[in-house]
């Protein structure tokens, strides 16, 4: 037998219960990056001209553009943007709160936080705080990390300074409460990549994406797909767009016409992730875990940095 335990105690998230008449839930969520998730890639891009026009066309064109589409299907959702875009873009900013939609906080630079310290990480959130209040006057109570990468201290530093809940992990269907230690819990509203306009139409030559650039037609049949699928299981669908890429004007007309397919679909609650969230935490859930893989000592070939201590 390994001398340490290596058995995951993660069970699968259940199924929540709906309100009455409502069979499942969608979110559309819009990370509005602009110009940090190019800056954060290579810190010296800030003196290309073209990459810059080409994420400062999502505050300038792309948000515009998408908070009409919303305004025309009238729904609601939830914008997660990062400090640095709102002190670059303050009116734009305040024209999403303006419109009645969530703002969420996205890092204050969309930094990647892989391997980031606690105490980094806490500057980091709290700068993020401060600029998204003194914008836009939001106190936010949702949180994604930048390119959804958590670290496991993450969680407790969201719920010290009173997050309801975290949209970056990708282990269940369902929405969840997610055990944070200490009797802490946040409510976990779960994405993933298939649902990410990012692996469809980000590209920038050297600098993002794969530099394959999808039809809005395949993006459409694949959320669409999606979407059915989870209506059906009762789970949330939730997807998550950039202004500077869905914000182009075909792509923009595709998310229109999965606007349409969702407002179809019967018992289908179109909501921001705050409403999920505070749903599902009303519900009185017993909360999970997401916990770290433990490692065997006696696997020597396992260098001592991947140990877990």
């Amino acid at each position: 037998m390994p001398d340490t335990d290596m058995t995951s105690s993660a069970t699968p998230a259940v199924p929540v219960t709906w309100p009455a008449g409502i069979q499942a839930a969608a979110c559309l969520t819009f990370d509005i990056d602009a110009e940090s998730a190019v800056l954060t890639a290579d810190l010296s891009s800030v003196s290309r001209m073209s990459p810059m026009s080409h994420q400062s066309y999502g505050p300038l064109v792309g948000v515009p553009r998408i908070l009409g589409l919303l305004e025309r299907h009238d729904v609601k959702a939830t914008f997660f943007v990062p400090g640095y875009t709102a002190h670059r873009y303050p009116s734009v900013v305040r024209a999403i709160a303006g419109a009645g939609h969530e703002i969420a906080h996205h890092s204050y630079f969309h930094e990647n936080t892989i391997g980031m310290d606690a105490k980094t990480e806490a500057a980091m959130l709290d700068l993020g705080l401060k600029a998204l209040w003194d914008v836009a006057g939001v106190r936010p109570v949702g949180y994604r990390a930048p390119m959804w990468e958590m670290n496991y201290h993450t969680p407790a530093l969201l719920a010290e300074r009173g997050f309801l809940y975290d949209s970056s992990l990708m282990d269940a269907d369902h929405p969840y409460p997610l055990s944070v230690g200490d009797g802490q819990v946040l409510a976990e509203v779960p994405v993933s990549w298939g649902l990410d306009d990012w692996e469809q139409y980000a590209f920038l030559p050297g600098l993002i994406g794969s530099g394959v650039i999808e039809s809005p037609a395949k993006a459409l049949e694949m959320w669409t797909l999606e979407l059915q699928a989870l209506h059906r299981l009762g789970a949330v669908f939730t997807l998550c767009c950039h202004p500077f890429l869905t914000g182009r004007p075909s792509r923009a007309e595709a998310l229109s016409t999965l606007i349409e397919r969702m407002k179809a679909l019967p018992g289908l609650w179109i909501a921001t992730v705050g409403e999920v969230a505070a749903h599902t935490m009303s519900l009185g859930l017993s909360p999970r875990a997401c916990p770290q893989p433990q490692f065997p000592h006696d696997a020597y070939w396992v260098t001592t940095k991947e140990r877990t201590p």
